[in-house]
C-alpha cells in the first residue's frame, strides 16, 4: 500500500511542471523528464500525481539500485525450490497502465536504461529467463527525474522522454516561505492537511476524467500541423518524435481546457515542453528552454551590463577588445589520461561494485549475495545433493563492473587576449579527442566561457560531441576576464568524477567576492576539489607567472600552451576511493 504523499494540487508554483504531468496522465505516450536543482520539489510533484491518476492506475517506482530481475522479472526462487519453476513479474510489468517513476534516472545503469528502451519503444517487454519466455503489456508512462550536475542522460534515452521541464528552487522570498508554510503544515498533521486539499484534489482528478474522455475527439487542424513542422524544422531539430510530442500534448493540453480543436495557443504552450532538450545548444536562446523558476542566475555579486572598458595589470583603463568570434581549426591536441588509482579494500568505491550497476561478468559463491544468481545457486545445489534444496552454501551472486565515466569541466579564458584563437582550437580538439574515444563510458564535457562581466555555462553536461563542436563554432571572444566567477561555476558541476581544465592567460580583473579580482580566483581555484589541468596562455615576453600560480593553488598540473601539441599526454590522476 502507497502511504499518502502531499497533494499535488498544494504545491507552491510549478506551473509548467503541473501542467506537463497532467498532459501525461492524460495520453501515456507524454513521458516527462524533470530537471533540476536538490531540492526543488521534483520528487515531491511526480509522486503527487498518483492520487490525480485515473482509478486503479499504479504508481510504481523504480529505485536506483534494482537489479536486472527486479526489473525485468526472473524466475521465482521460491516456486523452483518447490519443485514448480516459474517466472516472477517485474515492476515494468506492474506499471502496466499507469506511471513508471524513475528518480535519478541519469545514474539508472546502462542495461537497465536499454531495458526501459526497448519497453517504452514498443509497448510490449519480452522476458526470457533460464529456459522460460514470455510477453507482457507494458504500456506506461515514463516519469523521470534528475539533478544535472550529477550528470547527463545518455542521448538515446534523453530523446524518449517526450515532454522535459527544467526547475529551480524559487527566488522570491514571498514564494519560499508559502512553500515552508505548506511543508511545516503537512508535516504536522499529514491526515488534516489532506483533508484541507481533498476539495482542490478531487477537483482536479475529476477535471482529467472529463478531458480523457474528451481527447479522442479533439481536432487537428492541418495548419496547425503545418505550424507545428516549421517551428520544429526552424530549430533544427532531426528526431521525430518531437513533432509527435508537440502534437500530442498540444491535443492533451487542449482537451483539458476542453477546447474542440487544438489552436496556436495550445502549441505555443507546449512546444517549450518538446523542445528544451532537443533542441541544439546554439538555437535555445530563442526562449526554446523552459525554466520553471523564471530566476535568472543568483549569488554571483555580479553586474548584467558589460562596460566598453577594462582594466589592465597596472589599474588602468583600457578600451575593451572589439568582440571576435573565431572558426576553431582541428589542431593536434594533447591527450588527458585519468588514472584510476584502486581503492583500498572496503572503501565505498569497492562497495559499490557489487551494487548491480554495471555489466555482468561472472558469478561467486557467498553466503549473503547482494544479487542472487538463481541459475547457479540451484545448479550446485543440485550438483552438490542431487535435490533442489539450497542451503547457505550454495548461494552464487552476480559480479558487475561498474561503468563510471569522467566528467570534463572547460574553463575557457575567452577574453579579448591575444591568445584566445589558440584556446578555442585547442578546447575543440581535446574536448572532440575526448568523446570522440569515450565509446562504451559515460564521459561527458561542460565548457564554461569567461568573457564579459560574469562567466556563462556555454554547454550544460553532454556526451554528445556534436553539441560541443556547435557551440564553439560560435562561442564569441572579446571583453574582461570573470576568472573567479568561472571557477567558482566549474565547482558546481564536479561530482566524484571529474577533471577541470583551465586554459587562460591569468590577467583576472572582475572581482566576485572581495574588491581584488586575482585574490578572488585564487581562493575560488583553492576551494576546486579534484584532479585539474591549468593550461598556460600567456605571452612569454609579458609573463606575469599567474597562471602558475593558480595551478598550485588547484593543486593542478601545470602546462604552457606554447608546449602542447598532439603528441603531449597529460596524465591526472582520480582516486576511486
Amino acid at each position: 500500500m502507497r502511504p499518502p504523499g502531499f497533494p499535488f494540487a498544494a504545491l507552491v508554483g510549478l506551473d509548467s511542471l503541473k501542467t506537463a504531468l497532467q498532459l501525461a496522465a492524460l495520453d501515456h505516450r507524454l513521458s516527462v523528464l524533470i530537471r533540476g536543482d536538490k531540492g526543488a520539489g521534483k520528487s515531491t510533484a511526480a509522486r503527487g500525481l498518483a492520487d490525480v491518476l485515473a482509478t486503479g492506475a499504479p504508481f510504481v517506482n523504480l529505485p536506483i539500485g534494482a537489479t536486472e530481475d527486479r526489473l525485468l522479472g526472473g524466475l521465482d526462487v521460491e516456486k523452483a525450490l518447490k519443485g514448480e519453476p516459474a517466472l516472477k513479474h517485474g515492476l515494468l510489468a506492474a506499471a502496466n497502465g499507469g506511471v513508471l517513476y524513475v528518480d535519478e534516472v541519469n545514474l539508472l545503469p546502462d542495461h537497465l536504461a536499454d531495458a526501459l528502451l526497448d519497453a517504452v519503444a514498443s509497448g510490449v517487454h519480452v522476458i526470457e529467463r533460464e529456459g522460460f519466455s514470455a510477453s507482457e503489456a507494458a504500456d506506461f508512462v515514463l516519469i523521470g527525474s534528475m539533478n544535472p550536475e550529477e550528470g547527463a542522460l545518455r542521448p538515446q534515452l534523453l530523446d524518449r522522454f517526450a515532454l522535459a521541464v527544467d526547475v529551480s528552487a524559487p527566488m522570491d522570498p514571498v514564494v519560499r516561505r508559502a512553500v515552508v508554510e505548506r511543508r511545516l503544515a503537512h508535516d504536522a498533521d499529514p491526515a488534516a492537511f489532506r483533508d484541507a486539499w481533498r476539495g482542490e484534489q478531487s477537483g482536479m482528478a475529476r477535471q482529467l476524467d472529463e478531458a480523457r474522455t474528451r481527447l479522442a475527439a479533439v481536432i487537428l487542424p492541418g495548419d496547425i500541423l503545418d505550424l507545428i513542422a516549421e517551428r520544429i524544422a526552424g530549430l533544427h531539430v532531426r528526431s521525430l518524435r518531437a513533432d509527435l510530442a508537440v502534437v500530442r500534448g498540444s491535443r492533451a493540453l487542449a482537451a483539458l481546457q476542453g477546447a474542440p480543436s487544438v489552436t496556436t495557443d495550445h502549441v505555443e504552450a507546449v512546444l517549450p515542453l518538446a523542445l528544451a532538450h532537443r533542441a541544439p545548444i546554439g538555437d535555445r536562446g530563442s526562449g526554446i528552454r523552459n525554466r520553471e523558476s523564471g530566476i535568472g542566475d543568483q549569488g554571483s555579486g555580479l553586474g548584467d551590463q558589460e562596460s566598453g572598458t577594462e582594466e589592465d595589470d597596472t589599474g588602468r583603463s583600457t578600451a575593451a577588445p572589439a568582440e571576435r568570434v573565431f572558426v576553431p581549426l582541428d589542431l593536434p591536441s594533447p591527450r588527458l589520461v585519468v588514472d584510476r588509482v584502486a581503492p583500498h579494500p572496503g572503501s565505498s568505491a569497492d562497495a559499490s561494485a557489487g551494487t548491480g550497476r554495471g555489466v555482468v561478468i561472472g558469478v561467486r559463491r557467498t553466503g549473503e549475495p547482494r544479487e542472487l544468481d538463481a541459475r547457479a545457486t540451484l545448479l550446485h545445489a543440485v550438483t552438490r545433493a542431487g535435490t533442489v534444496e539450497v542451503l547457505p552454501g550454495d548461494l552464487h551472486e552476480r559480479i558487475r563492473v561498474p561503468r563510471a565515466g569522467v566528467r570534463y569541466i572547460f574553463v575557457v579564458d575567452s577574453s579579448g587576449s591575444h591568445a584566445a584563437q589558440e584556446r578555442m582550437r585547442l578546447v575543440k580538439g581535446a574536448a572532440g579527442g575526448m568523446l570522440d574515444s569515450a565509446h562504451g563510458r559515460r564521459d561527458e564535457v561542460v565548457l564554461i566561457a569567461c568573457r564579459g562581466a560574469s562567466a556563462s555555462v556555454v554547454i550544460e553536461p553532454t556526451p554528445v560531441l556534436a553539441d560541443v563542436q556547435r557551440a564553439l563554432e560560435y562561442l564569441p571572444t572579446g571583453g574582461r576576464t570573470p576568472l573567479a566567477h568561472a571557477l567558482e561555476l566549474a565547482a558546481g558541476y564536479i561530482t566524484g568524477a571529474s577533471v577541470v581544465i583551465v586554459l587562460t592567460d591569468g590577467h583576472a580583473n572582475v572581482a566576485c567576492r572581495t574588491d581584488d579580482p586575482w585574490a578572488d580566483a585564487l581562493a575560488a581555484a583553492a576551494a576546486l576539489r579534484c584532479p585539474s589541468l591549468v593550461v598556460d596562455s600567456e605571452d612569454a615576453a609579458r609573463a606575469t607567472g599567474r597562471p602558475l600560480a593558480l595551478a598550485e593553488a588547484m593543486r593542478a598540473t601545470y602546462a604552457r600552451l606554447s608546449d602542447l601539441d598532439g603528441t603531449s599526454i597529460l596524465h591526472l590522476v582520480r582516486s576511486l576511493a
